[in-house]
């Protein structure tokens, strides 16, 4: 038995509980989307992975009215009424689903980003092996022993746990609220996921040894999980340093023990709001394998499926509120997946069964809003076997993710995928040229100059403090036009120059290791 058989099969990797506000939390040794975050130095940016477990009915989600008469045909017994579908922002050709007012009304502020039939060739229907599928990054065809995140672990942390935490990551880099410890951690020859204990109750963890334990093969492995143990109380105690830092803002989360989903976001907030610098979040919201009763008799608009898209609307909407008020919004992405989609045609019980491509949600405020792809095509009389056709695999998402939020080079993405996918533009691109920044290509530029009353100053902002000031030919100070942190990304500063005599002058930019000058000329 090798250490990955013996930890799955005895104390699945150290999952011990923890409680903070009694929500049990589950902490993650390094995942290599953080590594990835490392290597590119996005010391700021935080993914959130919602996984809707069940297979979610993306036909009822999002629903393709320019095709309703056949929408309605496939699913008389559960269709949404076409009058009370929401219609969204810009688009008369689709809507949501009627209990997800608040998500629309992030879409029309444009923090939403809908990708329309997303899922993966020869569609696996079994829930299990979809969601190792999506877990994994892996063929329909292929078994991969490696989570998508594991795999880039595996070359960045030689020895892990041995050495971890330490002062360059004293966090865990990611985090799992409420949940088994997630396929997507592991690594070649273990599970990079761990366990935290109750932060209230943990204690010192005084030197890098552990006690003596039999030089057996079974004692190896004992000193292995004691080496995790202990481990796991430093994080939890890190974890407990930076929920106890911050407060959750909003007023909108619902009353604890109502909304699943809510209560797990609301954690998230607090903690990134509090300084851990934890940078991936996996929580989830069970209930989607709707065969039967999804929809209530006679009201096809409420129902178990409505139920469950109204805490996720509910509970997103909170969690944008809340990143909003404690300004961290600029550095959250979040979004949703689920392992499949449901069937065209619904059953005689009033549900649906196990299908292939669904629509998923980005949203966060450096989400492109708008709708992706083409509408799913509905065929006049669909069978119970047909599917809404793929047009994206899931994988483009993942590679979009790493690609415009983390900055992840090509060649690692193909390595960590496997092969080459498409890059859809729904992050905003302002964030993406941060790693050309970094080859001392930073730049400012001033407009108009020369300037008469006024000119605005332009510059890229990485989330460290951005100050700039304006010097005479001298070298001195004559005017402090910002000293503060901005989001990530291109922003503007327009500064009234009517203080300063004609004459020539210098824009000081300082938001790296060295100045940067641009020359400004003022005519009055």
């Amino acid at each position: 038995m090798n250490r990955k058989e013996f930890l799955g099969k005895s104390v699945a990797a150290g999952i011990l509980p923890v409680v903070i506000n009694g929500f049990g939390l589950k902490a993650f040794a390094d995942s290599p989307i953080i590594n990835f975050l490392n290597k590119a130095g996005n010391e700021d940016r935080v993914l959130v992975l919602v996984q809707l477990n069940g297979g979610n009915d993306g036909l009822n989600t999002i629903i393709p009215l320019d095709q309703y008469s056949k929408y309605y045909s496939a699913r008389t017994n559960i269709a949404i009424p076409e009058n009370k579908v929401l219609k969204i922002s810009g688009n008369n050709s689709l809507g949501m689903h009627p209990s997800m007012n608040l998500l629309n009304n992030l879409y029309s502020d444009g923090k939403i980003g809908i990708i329309q039939n997303v899922g993966y060739p020869n569609q696996d229907f079994s829930h299990f092996r979809s969601t190792d599928i999506w877990l994994s990054a892996s063929d329909s065809d292929k078994f991969e022993q490696t989570g998508w995140m594991g795999r880039y672990l595996d070359s960045k942390f030689p020895g892990f746990p041995t050495g971890y935490p330490n002062a360059t990551h004293p966090d865990p880099p990611a985090i799992q609220i409420g949940a088994v410890i997630s396929p997507a951690l592991q690594g070649s020859e273990m599970s990079l996921g761990m366990s935290i204990t109750d932060p209230n109750n943990f204690y010192q963890f005084i030197s890098g040894t552990v006690d003596p334990a039999p030089n057996t093969p079974m004692g190896h492995e004992l000193t292995f999980i004691r080496l995790v143990a202990q481990q796991t109380q430093q994080y939890s105690g890190s974890i407990k340093n930076a929920a106890e830092k911050a407060t959750n803002k909003s007023t909108k989360y619902p009353s604890s023990g109502t909304n699943s989903l809510a209560d797990q976001l609301k954690i998230v907030a607090r903690l990134v709001a509090g300084g851990l610098k934890t940078k991936v979040y996996m929580v989830s919201i069970g209930g989607f394998d709707t065969h039967a009763t999804q929809v209530v008799s006679g009201s096809p608009e409420t129902g178990t499926h409505a139920t469950l898209l109204n805490r996720i609307s509910v509970a997103v909407d909170a969690f944008q509120d809340d990143l909003k008020l404690l300004g961290i919004e600029d550095r959250v992405l979040g979004m949703t997946f689920s392992e499949f989609g449901r069937r065209i045609k619904s059953n005689d019980s009033f549900g649906t069964d196990h299908g292939a491509a669904a629509p998923l949600f980005m949203f966060g405020k450096k989400v492109n809003g708008g709708v992706y792809g083409k509408n799913p095509f509905i065929p006049e009389s669909p069978s119970g076997g047909d599917n809404l056709p793929l047009e994206f695999d899931f994988r483009s998402i993942y590679a979009s993710v790493l690609k415009d939020w983390f900055e992840v080079s090509d060649a690692d993405i193909q390595s960590f995928l496997k092969s080459n996918f498409p890059i859809l533009p729904v992050i905003n691109s302002n964030i993406t040229s941060t790693s050309e920044l970094r080859k001392d290509k930073v730049d400012i530029q001033c407009f108009p100059n020369p300037a008469n009353e006024e000119t605005i100053i332009s510059f890229y902002s990485e989330y460290h403090p951005i100050q700039i000031s304006i010097l005479d030919v001298q070298g001195k100070t004559v005017m402090d036009v910002c000293n503060a942190r901005y989001p990530y990304g291109q922003n503007e500063v327009k500064v009234i120059l009517n203080s300063l005599p004609s004459g020539s002058y210098f824009i000081q930019y300082q938001g790296g290791e060295k100045p940067i000058y641009k020359k400004l000329l003022v005519q009055h």
